[in-house]
């Protein structure tokens, strides 16, 4: 029998190809029919072009919208290839780019959820990850993603490489820490990995791999910016000596697309700056999120751990546009893969809830836009546009009551 479905599992991966292949073809031609300007890669490019010419990178007011430059000059110097192409070739590599980079994520997240990896396990993972990622490439932060020609999956994918490997594995943090030379936020993965090997230590005594895990992304993250240092010595020190503290360059913090903490606040608060509310509200919820992130590690849970440090980044973070909750993806699998396996009218009940926040572009359908209309959101306004973020603090509240169940078993 096992054999049986053995070869069924290999005959219906083509089927799976198949619709993943028609899934993004649609999703392309639903692009192109949108006639999306891919405003986000424009602003790389014009990042990449400034540094080849040796301009001031953090001067830079590029598209239709003047936007800035906001990520560290080691991702100026990455985004420079783009100035090689002729825009249309650049736009559709990079769709293609991102929607490889997709299945690649859905495969790291399979792979940590499933925590397995033998022939037979394998073979349903491919099927597997090609039906889901036929249809993740429709819900709203992966849309966005592609629609404004993002980095997130890439970022994403840096991190689960490193995150759903082999425990002990050499590279392991490599990847975040190149990912936390592009852009800062990856970050709190190496401070995760670092709080989790240490408190190893203090039940077994001795280093454990999490800290061998956490100095490896230190020392990427540092050959990197050291890197664009030598390359960029003026951006760099302007960088990081002034644009890296001012977190108001990367839009309005009020806008309905930014779902972080503060984003909420704002919108609650009815004020462009939420200022200490959003202080002792970010450092609780830091708090709160690594120390769940850091519990479920010490049970052997890697990929609830990895979600709830990925919920806390994105919750305490500045600004975290819709675009950047991909996360979503592992969230919903990991959801899924547990209904599934244990039951319970409970545990569907979260998936399906999560799954149709994210897929339901509902965060859109309130006042937003220019004029600064969502300082005027009434309360069913704002919880619509509040519900990535408050999302995100019921998975980790739930991880709470994960953590203290299992102390009291």
């Amino acid at each position: 029998m096992t054999v049986i479905a053995f070869a069924a599992t290999r005959r219906r991966v083509p089927l799976a190809a198949g619709a993943c292949l028609f899934s993004f073809t649609a999703f392309w031609l639903a692009q192109r029919a949108a006639d999306v300007s891919m405003i986000d890669l424009m602003v790389y490019r014009a990042e990449g072009e400034t540094a080849r010419a040796g301009g001031d990178l953090y001067a830079l007011r590029t598209t239709e919208a003047h936007l800035p430059t906001t990520y560290p000059p080691f991702a100026a110097l990455l985004f420079t290839p783009l100035t090689l192409l002729e825009i249309p070739d650049m736009r559709a590599l990079a769709t293609l780019g991102n929607l490889f980079l997709l299945w690649a994520f859905v495969a790291l997240s399979l792979r940590l959820v499933e925590e397995g990896g033998h022939a037979r396990v394998e073979h349903v993972r491919a099927e597997s990850a090609l039906w889901v990622s036929a249809a993740a490439v429709w819900c709203e932060p992966v849309w966005t993603t592609l629609r404004y020609g993002q980095i997130n999956l890439l970022l994403a994918v840096l991190v689960l490489w490193d995150l759903s490997r082999r425990p002990g594995h050499r590279w392991t943090g490599a990847g975040i820490g190149i990912a936390a030379a592009i852009k800062l936020t990856p970050g709190l993965f190496a401070v995760f990995l670092l709080l989790t090997g240490a408190a190893q230590a203090l039940r077994r005594g001795g280093w454990r791999p999490p800290v061998r895990h956490a100095c490896v992304a230190v020392v990427s993250f540092t050959c990197a910016t050291l890197l664009a240092g030598v390359v960029l010595p003026r951006d760099s020190w302007r960088f990081w000596t002034r644009m890296v503290f001012e977190a108001g360059r990367v839009g309005l913090v009020e806008d309905t697309a930014n779902q972080s903490l503060r984003g909420v606040l704002a919108r609650l608060l009815h004020t462009t700056e939420p200022g200490v509310w959003w202080m002792v509200s970010a450092a609780a919820c830091g708090a709160l999120g690594l120390g769940v992130a850091v519990a479920a590690a010490l049970r052997g849970e890697r990929a609830r751990a990895t979600l709830s440090c990925a919920a806390t980044a994105l919750l305490v973070s500045p600004v975290s546009w819709s675009h950047h909750w991909v996360w979503c993806v592992p969230m919903v699998l990991l959801l899924g893969t547990e209904a599934a396996r244990r039951g319970g009218r409970v545990r569907w009940t979260g998936a399906g809830a999560v799954l149709l926040v994210f897929c339901s572009y509902a965060l859109w359908w309130v006042p937003h836009g220019a004029g600064r209309l969502e300082l005027g959101q009434n309360y069913g306004q704002m919880t619509l546009s509040a519900l990535y973020g408050v999302t995100a603090l019921g998975f980790l509240l739930t991880e709470v009551t994960r953590w203290r169940t299992s102390r009291t078993a």
